[in-house]
């Protein structure tokens, strides 16, 4: 290991048959204690990994043996013995040190323990927030222990390969000023300047452009970041990204520089990323997957139908086909034809909420015959045509959206995805592809102007930028995601580094020239000194881990989240302050 230690001469998971006969010293915690009669075994854990120890009556007088009747699960010891073969039979083919057990001389209790508020074992169902109300014990769990490694490991792994490859890691501040790019921010009063606030950022991003214009072309940190959002599921007020940025290049130079960086940085952690990766167009992504980060290990891909339903007799089919915008799309999920009536019909409630205002279905059952409360309306040609297009066979359930193309491809998106977990589809190892040329903006219902679909400082598609006054809707940018696994695990675009541009940009998602000033000019008057063609991207550190360990939440590869609610079951943050404090920032509670 390389690691000397004057407290012990092995780690708990190190001891093979090779040391037999040797003494040694271990430290850890009591893990289990059995008593057998006369001899007790002590499962004597640390963070590499459990050894089994052995006290016995007879040996060295019985001290140790004595010490050893007192103990309890997680005090820590330090233990000092002989390493022998384990007795015939009692090996662990589970545990890397099975063969062996340690039978000691000389015991220290380091500490006691009350007793733990959860047993601090891998497979439990302790309620997490009692977890992560004692997180520090939740963290002595070896699946805990191996998820916060492998972070470290994979953290390593990706400074090591932007390192070998000139990036520089430059810090940028988290104290900064309070800029609108999506999410509500966080926000620090001043007390030296009453009434004035700093915000955290909610990335680097504005300032790893202005390093690029300051000339450091190659740029990278593992740097948190901070949005005030109301939380789903696996969203948390802090997290971490891996932020890069380049200059001097060209958007295909950036995607194979990354893509070197993150197959370099998964091979350390054991996974295979064979590059280059494919490439799929957004509008490509959303029409065969219904979404922009599409999990491609399994098939189940959405079918435009609308041709086929041309003349049909089922009003709302052919009131699609014969209107401009709107499309009948279909997808076939296999095997859920064979479901009862009533768990079919539970689907549409899902389907609403993807946006459906129902769902149209057809069931295909094993013995040949067809229920659906739609077919009656359709032809033998009609159900010729839908059955050769969707490959259909017995047992397969076709499930159709009619909308305009964005909703509808959202709509099955969501089933597709709905389907493949109630079905059980297998997923085998990971996926990794480029989602590429995003739409530059969408219109937003609720602010009632165009938004950024990336962010603000897109650089459009550069066919594209006569098209952007007339219709900022059909404009492409500069832009790629990093989809791994039917998650977006990381994206980013080039930038636009002329002053002009970006002041257009901005008065297109309805800032004045003033607000622009106000809030980017730092921005605005750096691109007007020579700023370089740039371009960078940013991986969700926390998303990678977690798809990485296997696991659900991201809360299980952070050390100490915080719950849905955005607080800190362990201490209690966020809490209250006293009035001198308040007093101090100038601020009064209302």
């Amino acid at each position: 290991m390389g690691m000397t230690h004057s407290m012990h001469t092995h780690t708990c998971g190190e001891l093979r048959r090779d040391q037999i006969g040797q003494e040694v010293t271990l430290t850890g915690w009591v893990w289990h204690r059995r008593d057998h009669g006369g001899l007790i075994f002590v499962d004597l854990r640390d963070r590499e990994g459990v050894t089994q120890i052995s006290f016995d009556p007879e040996h060295s007088g019985g001290e140790a043996f004595h010490i050893a009747e007192t103990i309890r699960p997680e005090w820590p010891l330090k233990v000092t013995g002989v390493v022998r073969e384990r007795p015939e039979g009692m090996n662990n083919p589970k545990l890397a040190t099975g063969d062996i057990e340690v039978l000691i001389d000389h015991i220290e209790v380091l500490n006691t323990s009350k007793t733990p508020p959860f047993q601090i074992e891998d497979h439990m169902d302790t309620a997490e927030d009692v977890r992560l109300r004692y997180r520090y014990l939740d963290i002595r769990r070896p699946h805990m222990m191996s998820n916060l490694k492998l972070r470290s490991d994979f953290t390593f792994a990706i400074r090591d390969a932007l390192h070998n490859r000139a990036f520089m890691e430059v810090e940028t501040p988290a104290l900064f000023k309070s800029t609108p790019e999506g999410a509500r921010d966080f926000l620090v009063p001043s007390r030296t300047q009453p009434g004035h606030f700093y915000a955290l950022p909610q990335s680097p991003q504005l300032l790893k452009q202005l390093l690029m214009v300051g000339g450091v072309e190659r740029y990278y940190q593992v740097a948190k970041c901070f949005r005030d959002e109301d939380l789903r599921a696996d969203r948390q007020p802090e997290f971490t990204q891996v932020d890069i940025e380049m200059s001097f290049v060209d958007q295909n130079d950036v995607m194979s520089e990354l893509e070197d960086v993150l197959a370099s940085a998964f091979a350390k952690v054991g996974v295979d990323m064979p590059t280059p990766l494919r490439r799929l167009s957004y509008w490509d992504a959303m029409d065969t997957y219904g979404t922009d980060k599409p999990d491609t290990r399994y098939d189940m891909k959405l079918h435009e139908v609308t041709s086929i339903f041309t003349d049909s007799k089922f009003k709302l089919f052919a009131g699609a086909a014969s209107t401009e915008g709107q499309y009948v799309k279909a997808l076939n999920a296999k095997g859920a034809g064979t479901w009862p009536r009533a768990q079919i019909d539970k689907l549409a409630d899902v389907a609403a909420g993807f946006g459906a205002k129902g769902l149209a279905w057809i069931a295909f059952r094993e013995d040949g015959s067809i229920n659906s409360p739609i077919v009656k309306f359709f032809s033998d040609e009609e159900m010729a045509a839908l059955r050769e297009e969707m490959d259909v066979v017995p047992g397969d359930l076709v499930m159709f959206a009619v909308a305009d193309r964005l909703t509808a491809d959202t709509i099955l998106g969501g089933m597709r995805c709905h389907m493949a977990d109630a079905l059980d589809v297998p997923r085998e190892g990971h996926d990794f592809l480029w989602v590429v040329d995003f739409p530059l903006f969408h219109w937003d219902d609720d602010t009632k102007r165009y938004e950024a679909e990336h962010q603000p400082f897109t650089l459009p598609t550069e066919t594209d930028v006569e098209k952007i006054k007339a219709d900022p809707l059909a404009a492409g940018s500069a832009t790629y995601d990093f989809v791994m696994d039917g998650y977006e695990a990381g994206g980013g675009g080039m930038r636009i580094h002329n002053a002009q541009m970006q002041l257009e940009m901005l008065e297109l998602m309805g800032f004045t020239e003033e607000d622009a000033r106000d809030k980017f000019g730092f921005l605005m008057d750096a691109l007007e000194y020579g700023a370089p063609p740039m371009g960078g991207f940013a991986l969700g550190l926390d998303r990678v881990c977690m798809l990485l360990a296997g696991e659900d939440s991201i809360r299980e590869v952070m050390a100490f989240p915080k719950t849905s609610s955005g607080s800190d079951l362990m201490s209690d943050a966020p809490g209250e302050v006293t009035s001198k404090q308040l007093k101090e920032v100038g601020l009064r509670l209302l």
